[in-house]
């Protein structure tokens, strides 16, 4: 395990260096465009029989991408997401936040999952409704950890960047809940009483957000007792480690236990816990740990590549489905906040923004290793990787760009 969390973080400054010295590119992008080039280029040199690639697969295998990430990285990352967002705002964009998390989600998925069903025969594959809808509930969350450097880069209005960062941090709750009840769908065969998937929702979401409201009052006053940075960002780890573990074992949203116990740290802990200069600690350090996982999340994308086997008809499935992403992307944004846009003081441009701006990332291809072993599991995964890949470089690329453009 040592061994290869040395490899994991050799690769990442290596591919990190790259990027800064010759690349320069933001930070996301350019790790997991230099690290999909390397895999690429290493695989091309394997089928030429240049190089063995089976030592570096055995290494690649032993990683959980899916436990890496949404046992391991999740929580710190959403937590660090939460911590630096601004609760003024939040409040202000609270009913568009709470839109695109909820209705927008669940219409995305239903549309991307449709969308897949109905083309998948086109390029051979017989993909079940079930299976599709999977597959749309997936792909549906956006990105906080991959969408909110760049929002900042693009110099979009405060305003607009809350509601799309606020969105990506609860669609993920969101999205994993209904996630985990059509798992069960396909591992029983047999469809859920409405009963049964409404308790889940209840208890996963509502219990998550309790659960977070809990940490964060035990948090401020903790941090209240003392003033010594190092034990107050050691308390502030110590919850969110801990915290994360916990929820797994009470069956709620960590996912949202994390996000609502930074918003409260942010919030409650700057007014009344935390000191101008613990502030200022507790900024640094978590951002770093927002960096330095960010960056190995990416790398383990571009690298995963590596060991895993796709038909080039999927890959062309999921070509085809970049823009049927796009559209159920830009529709779930449009039913909900359309004819409310000049009610919540939205600009000009912000649905086709919001609609760009929804980056999938890292917790799509998660879910999609989470999938039962099935005849559409492989073709699902496929098409998950060319849909994330190209949202990250894509439109991460041009976020700017159309910033630029919408907003004038």
């Amino acid at each position: 395990m040592i061994d290869l969390l040395a490899a994991v973080l050799a690769l990442t400054a290596t591919f990190a260096y790259i990027n800064i010295r010759w690349v320069r590119l933001p930070s996301a992008i350019g790790l997991l465009l230099t690290a999909l080039l390397s895999a690429l280029g290493t695989k091309a040199a394997a089928a030429a029989g240049l190089v063995d690639l089976s030592p570096v697969i055995r290494v690649l295998q032993e990683i959980d991408f899916r436990e890496t990430l949404l046992e391991g990285m999740l929580g710190p990352l959403l937590f660090a997401g939460a911590l630096h967002v601004d609760w003024a705002v939040l409040r202000e964009q609270r009913w568009p936040v709470l839109l695109l998390a909820t209705v927008g989600t669940v219409l995305a998925a239903i549309g991307i999952g449709l969308g897949l069903w109905a083309i998948a025969p086109l390029f051979g594959f017989t993909i079940p409704l079930l299976w599709a809808l999977a597959f749309g509930v997936l792909v549906a969350p956006t990105d906080p950890i991959a969408v909110g450097a760049l929002l900042k880069k693009a110099g979009v209005p405060p305003q607009l960047q809350v509601t799309i960062t606020g969105e990506s941090l609860f669609n993920d709750g969101v999205a994993v809940v209904l996630f985990l009840a059509l798992l069960g769908v396909l591992a029983s065969g047999s469809a859920p009483e409405p009963s049964a998937i409404a308790s889940l929702l209840a208890i996963e979401v509502g219990g998550g957000i309790v659960f977070g409201l809990v940490l964060g009052w035990v948090a401020v006053r903790l941090l209240r007792a003392v003033d010594n940075y190092q034990v107050e960002i050691l308390v502030t780890l110590a919850l969110v480690s801990a915290g994360f573990s916990l929820s797994r074992h009470l069956h709620v949203s960590g996912v949202l236990g994390m996000v609502v116990l930074g918003l409260i740290i942010g919030q409650s802990g700057r007014a009344v816990a935390l000191s101008a200069v613990t502030q200022q600690r507790l900024d640094e350090f978590w951002e770093l740990i927002d960096e330095f996982l960010n960056a190995a999340l990416f790398v383990l994308i571009g690298v995963e590549i590596l060991v895993l086997d796709f038909q080039s008809t999927a890959l062309w499935l999921g070509v085809a489905m970049i823009p049927l992403t796009l559209l159920a992307r830009f529709a779930s944004i449009a039913v909900p906040l359309g004819p409310l846009r000049t009610r919540f003081a939205l600009p000009r441009g912000s649905l086709r923004l919001l609609t760009w701006a929804g980056v999938r990332g890292g917790i799509s291809i998660a879910l999609a290793l989470a999938l039962p072993a099935g005849p559409a599991r492989t073709t699902l995964l496929a098409v998950t990787y060319v849909v994330v890949c190209f949202s990250i470089l894509v439109q991460g690329l041009t976020m700017e760009r159309v910033a630029k453009q919408v907003l004038a």
